[in-house]
């Protein structure tokens, strides 16, 4: 099947959610373009490209894997046809040099959650142990209170 994504009509991301929700979209197309590729949805008698977020144009994924991964986990389309006849892998992409801090700091971001829920989970543990020694809050304030009148005189 011949696609051209030149002038296409697209479909917003929350319209394709709509009908993937619905079970509506009845098959998917990967489509070569020059600096990526579009995703194509075929619902009812319609094709429309996934529209970019923000804009009135085509989505463009920078490489295949990314694309197929969308129709498959996003769309629910295991099945899907890959058009590459005019993909041209160089041309017309905006390279994005913030996208690399960004990751790092997303994956900097979940593995401090990680780190914090196994935290977590392990002061839950210890907390239900029967042999865990429990200090009062009264004490544990006047230690406290203490520890920083001394530091008052210290600094003082």
């Amino acid at each position: 099947m011949a696609h051209s994504i030149s002038q296409p009509e697209i479909i917003d991301g929350k319209a394709v959610q709509s009908l993937v929700e619905a079970q509506a979209i009845r098959g998917a197309t990967v489509l070569g373009q020059p600096g990526g590729w579009a995703v194509l949805v075929r619902y009812g008698g319609l094709e429309r490209a996934v529209a970019a977020q923000r804009a009135r144009k085509p989505r463009l994924w920078r490489n295949l894997a990314t694309a197929a991964a969308f129709v498959r986990e996003e769309l629910g389309v295991v099945r899907f046809e890959v058009d590459a006849q005019d993909h041209e892998p160089g041309a017309g992409g905006v390279s994005r040099p913030d996208q690399a801090a960004r990751m790092k700091a997303k994956n900097e971001a979940a593995a401090h959650d990680r780190w914090f829920r196994e935290q977590v989970e392990k002061g839950l543990g210890e907390a239900d142990d029967p042999n865990a020694e429990w200090i009062p809050h009264e004490d544990v304030m006047g230690r406290l209170d203490a520890r920083i009148a001394r530091l008052k005189t210290r600094g003082a």
